[in-house]
């Protein structure tokens, strides 16, 4: 199992989606949140998410595709 801890960035349009929710569901991964931060306009979260290297990358890709700003807490995942 892989870790990998990350600073999420939602613009103000995806405030209300349960975007972290989403992910434990679509990809076989442990989301667990770190810190947190969420008004009505703006929202970071930082998560880390565990599973296979895999699917951490393929979740990480899908939150870009939905236009959440992904930033790398930790430079690299940590098996």
């Amino acid at each position: 199992m892989a870790s990998f801890k990350v600073h999420i960035t939602f613009p103000e349009d995806k405030i209300r989606n349960p975007i972290i929710y989403d992910l434990g569901k679509e990809f076989n991964l442990v989301t667990n949140i770190r810190r947190a931060d969420v008004t009505e306009k703006t929202g970071w979260v930082d998560l880390e998410l565990t599973g296979e290297t895999s699917e951490i990358e393929r979740a990480v890709e899908t939150l870009k595709g939905k236009g959440v700003r992904v930033d790398p807490i930790e430079k690299n995942i940590i098996e």
